[in-house]
């Protein structure tokens, strides 16, 4: 049996600004959010672009991330990326 897996992905949007959410299908949100159909926050933001994502064992850890995420300031989001990116 397949172990799933569920992945913390951060976009940036077309206006610039990050979103970060969760999914167990990275490729398919990607589309859903490119298509109008992903987090109300994209829908007039598109196109989007993934731009980091983690994988994690549970659901639960990949929903700490992104609501850890989500509690930056833009500052501490763009250092977040950077410092991930360059590992």
């Amino acid at each position: 049996m397949e172990e799933n897996k569920y992945y913390f992905y951060v976009l940036e949007c077309a206006d610039g600004t990050f979103y970060g959410g969760y999914t167990v299908d990275i490729q398919k949100r990607l589309e859903a959010h490119n298509n109008g159909k992903g987090a109300k926050y994209t829908r007039s933001k598109t196109p989007v672009k993934l731009i980091y994502s983690e994988v994690f064992p549970t659901k639960s850890e990949a929903m700490r991330a992104e609501y850890q995420f989500k509690q930056l300031t833009r500052k501490k989001k763009e250092q977040f990326l950077i410092k991930e990116l360059e590992q």
